[in-house]
């Protein structure tokens, strides 16, 4: 198995843990865990900043920070300027995020 396989496989094994956690739901909000993650990834195309972020996903400040130290933790979301802890950085969707928003959509797909 090459090193794409290798990473198909894992994000396959990491979508599936998450939809397990689907029932979960952070605030009072319709969307589940996957969705909001979908949406971060695909608002960060190009570098974002946190406000944007913030306002393009609908979402509070506190919600934002709890999703991005996931995603960043999860290596599907770089910093591509500036620091982590303050406000001036630069949010960027990784090559591993763009697998799994093509999983996630995949899934998406069948479900529909």
């Amino acid at each position: 198995m090459g090193r794409r396989g290798a990473l198909a496989a894992f994000l396959r094994d990491e979508l599936i843990g998450l939809l397990a956690q689907t029932k979960r739901r952070i605030g009072n909000s319709n969307r589940g865990c996957l969705d909001i993650t979908a949406d971060i990834l695909e608002a960060s195309y190009g570098g974002v900043r946190k406000t944007y972020l913030m306002y393009r996903c609908n979402m509070s400040f506190r919600q934002l920070k709890n999703y991005l130290d996931f995603l960043l933790g999860k290596e599907l979301l770089c910093v591509v300027a500036g620091d982590v802890s303050s406000n001036h950085g630069l949010f960027e969707i990784t090559d591993k995020g763009k697998e799994f928003l093509k999983s996630y959509k995949g899934l998406k797909a069948l479900v529909k």
